[in-house]
């Protein structure tokens, strides 16, 4: 769970705050998400003080990044609601690299290569953004009824990019058992027999679907269209979080 907390903030925040979508949107918009961003930093800290063994060094910088990305989270998302927007986006921009680091040291806890786990994590994390700030900025439409459709296009392309990304890091993952096949921490069916590779894969097609799916509702020219979209996109969270919470069983357990 922390891998997959953790991917979804590092790909929201990334998406947030490198595109174009400031100049685009009102700053609402970044006040409903960064508070939904805010709830998942602390819960990705959490998530890794629960799991965290002692005489991991990786454990350990993880810990200490997740406490930092949370705390610096927060305070980008308080001086937003106190109108500093300037340097709130400032602060905002430094929790993207802050982020992908946080990566970075869990990618030491994989039971293979860190740097094929490092890559997994960040096409999970653009692919888990894409859905969760998809799905927000749907909803967003209903509250601001002149803004164009080219940012819900934009997040439509980058989930269609990152279904290709994370498909090819489910692939990577293999498709055998996991090397710690007796860890009963887990349902046997996902470990001992491969099982969680194939799920992931399964709800990974899902995914792709509902993207194609977005795409051509989004050529609507009805308001309605993107209302429809939002209604895909929240099948898009349920397959991709389904999807990556089944590939990191096989991501702890090693290849």
């Amino acid at each position: 769970m922390a891998l997959v907390l953790a991917e979804t903030v590092a790909g929201g925040a990334a998406l947030l705050f490198l595109t174009p979508l400031w100049s685009e949107v009102r700053r609402g918009f970044f006040k409903v998400t960064g508070s939904v961003l805010l709830v998942l930093a602390v819960s990705t800290w959490g998530s890794i003080s629960f799991g965290y063994q002692g005489g991991s060094a990786a454990g350990r910088l993880a810990l200490w990044l997740s406490l930092a990305l949370w705390i610096l989270t927060l305070a980008w998302v308080g001086l937003l609601f106190a109108g500093a927007d300037k340097l709130a986006r400032a602060i905002g921009f430094c929790s993207v690299p802050l982020s992908m680091a946080l990566l970075v040291a869990l990618a030491g806890t994989a039971g293979d290569s860190a740097v094929i786990g490092f890559l997994q994590l960040a096409a999970g994390a653009a692919f888990l953004g894409a859905v969760l700030d998809g799905l927000l900025l749907g909803h967003w439409y209903l509250t601001d009824r002149g803004l164009s459709r080219g940012p819900i296009n934009r997040f439509t392309s980058f989930l269609l990019v990152a279904v290709v990304l994370e498909a090819a890091a489910v692939a990577a993952g293999g498709f055998g058992p996991a090397a710690d096949s007796t860890n009963t921490s887990f349902n046997p069916i996902l470990t001992a027999f491969g099982m969680a590779q194939w799920i992931a894969l399964g709800m990974v097609a899902a995914t792709a679907l509902i993207a194609v799916m977005i795409r051509l509702t989004l050529r609507g020219e009805r308001a309605s269209a993107v209302q429809s979209a939002t209604g895909f996109f929240y099948l898009a969270v349920i397959t991709a979080f389904a999807g990556e919470l089944a590939t990191k069983v096989k991501f702890l357990g090693g290849g």
